[in-house]
């Protein structure tokens, strides 16, 4: 099948026949090897509907429900995790285990709630056996409706929690204590790599230096900027 071909598969907004549009994007979720071009879903529930019936990858032969997103989705920061874990697999919602927990206490400490001020997603939406990292096959086949997802949403900042999150976006494969607090672009787009919550929750020491210091100083960078971004715009 030609590129052009399979371009036009997707071609919603130009096919007048509805019947027609239902049956060739029943056809984005079976192979990992047809596109999804940015512009294909016009809603989050379209990509919830079509990430519960996806096999583009193995994850989706266990899973109990796809884990697409959660908080308010037009806000100005987006956070994106590494993967669902069994809690969020069963409620089908991101970060609702501690680390959600802790992520949501994090927010509040600079006045930002997760219901308001950001949306939260992760790299892909189905939990991996055991809670094992993502694969990179995983990932590339699942980062399609993350594209799609961070369109919609158009954050100002996007939090990437943890060296998984940012090599599954930016490609960068720096370890994540290296680069933390770091503001970097991508696709002119604000983002700072941050600590995963879980890891955290391993290292609870609140002194000068340790992992929950650092996320203090990192989370009120990212409440100063997102002033600044809201100032600039007044």
């Amino acid at each position: 099948m030609s590129n052009e071909k399979q371009l036009s598969l997707f071609d919603w907004s130009n096919n007048d026949d509805s019947s027609d549009s239902d049956s060739d994007s029943s056809l984005i979720p079976t192979d990992a090897k047809i596109p999804i071009p940015l512009g294909t879903y016009q809603t989050m529930e379209q990509i919830a509907i079509h990430c519960n019936q996806c096999h583009r990858c193995e994850l989706g032969e266990n899973r109990t429900n796809a884990v697409i997103g959660r908080g308010n989705p037009q806000a100005e920061i987006m956070i994106i995790g590494e993967a669902p874990g069994q809690n969020e697999d069963e409620q089908g919602l991101p970060f609702v285990g501690k680390s959600g927990q802790l992520l949501d206490k994090i927010l509040e400490s600079v006045e930002l709630s997760s219901d308001r001020h950001v949306y939260i997603s992760n790299a892909i939406r189905c939990r991996p056996p055991e809670n094992r990292t993502p694969t990179l096959k995983e990932i590339e086949a699942c980062k399609p409706y993350l594209l799609e997802q961070i369109r919609l949403v158009n954050p100002k900042i996007i939090l990437l929690t943890g060296a998984t999150a940012v090599k599954a976006l930016t490609g960068d494969k720096r370890g994540i204590t290296k680069i933390r607090g770091q503001w970097m672009e991508w696709e002119g787009r604000l983002c700072m790599p941050i600590f995963h919550p879980a890891y955290l929750l391993r290292n609870p020491s609140r002194e000068p230096g340790r992992p929950k210091w650092l996320m203090w100083q990192d989370i009120q960078a990212v409440k100063q900027k997102l002033n600044e971004l809201e100032g600039e715009n007044n």
